[in-house]
């Protein structure tokens, strides 16, 4: 079974200060800004973000060119909408014009039937009175 110690100042300053060695040894060996291999990968990562800045641009312009083509599309639809629209439009209007013509039509036929109505009606009434004063008479 292990008994737990406690460490003590003196070891906890020694592992402190073996850390920051050791960080400071990492920080050294590390190579300097003009090492071949240090430009080499500077450059290759400038080479990768031009290479996306480049694709975002294309991506952008099919983007403003999807946008601009849909709403060319949208205005073509609504062009032919508010054609369609006049069209029908323009068909109930010459459908109520024809109704209203036929109605016109028959209002001058019921009204042409009641006058022939009215005058057969006056007629036989005329003839009726005209019967009817001769036999008085006769």
């Amino acid at each position: 079974m292990a008994i737990y110690r406690e460490k003590d100042f003196a070891e906890r300053r020694n592992a402190a200060l073996e850390a920051k060695k050791a960080l400071l040894d990492r920080f050294k060996s590390r190579p300097s800004e003009d090492d071949p291999e240090v430009i080499a990968r500077r450059q290759e990562r400038e080479a990768i973000l031009a290479a996306r800045a480049i694709r975002d641009q294309e991506r952008e312009k099919a983007r403003q060119e999807k946008l601009a083509r849909e709403a060319a599309e949208k205005a073509e639809r609504e062009r032919l909408a508010e054609i369609a629209r006049k069209e029908a439009e323009e068909q109930a209007r010459l459908e109520a014009e024809a109704r209203a013509a036929e109605e016109r039509e028959r209002l001058a036929r019921q009204l042409a039937e009641e006058a022939e109505q009215k005058a057969r009606r006056d007629a036989r009434y005329a003839a009726r009175k005209s019967r009817v004063g001769t036999r008085r008479t006769a």
